[in-house]
C-alpha cells in the first residue's frame, strides 16, 4: 500500500469525528474542532485525489467513513446493534476493500512501465 492509500485512511479516520462532531457540538469549541476535522480532511482527500483514481478514493473515503461513524456510535453513544446491521457493514467493508484491490493507481503503473 502506498502512501496515498495511507492518506486516504487518515482522512476517513477524521471524517469519523467531524461527522459525530455535527451531532454532539454544542459549545464554539467543539464547532471549531469539527470544522478544523472537515477542512483537515477534505485537503487530505486532494492530495490522494492527485495521485490515485478519484472515483475509488471518495468511494473508500466514504465507506470507511460510514463504518467507522456507525461503530462509533454502537460503541460510545450507545446506538443498538443489529445483525442486519453488522452484515449491511460487512458487505460495504467488502465492497470497499474489493473497488481498492481491483484499482490501479498511477504509482502501480509507473513500476509496470
Amino acid at each position: 500500500m502506498n502512501k496515498h492509500w495511507i492518506i486516504v485512511f487518515v482522512a476517513a479516520f477524521f471524517e469519523i469525528f467531524w461527522v459525530i462532531g455535527l451531532k454532539h457540538s454544542d459549545n464554539w469549541w467543539s464547532w471549531i474542532g469539527t470544522i478544523i476535522a472537515i477542512v483537515f480532511t477534505f485537503y487530505l482527500l486532494l492530495i490522494a485525489g492527485k495521485n490515485l483514481p478519484v472515483g475509488t478514493v471518495y468511494a473508500v473515503f466514504v465507506g470507511l467513513g460510514t463504518a467507522g461513524t456507525v461503530l462509533a456510535d454502537v460503541l460510545f453513544f450507545g446506538e443498538p446493534i443489529s445483525v442486519a446491521k453488522i452484515l449491511l457493514i460487512s458487505l460495504l467493508l467488502a465492497g470497499v476493500i474489493g473497488l481498492k484491490l481491483v484499482t490501479n493507481d498511477s504509482s502501480q503503473e509507473e513500476e509496470v512501465n
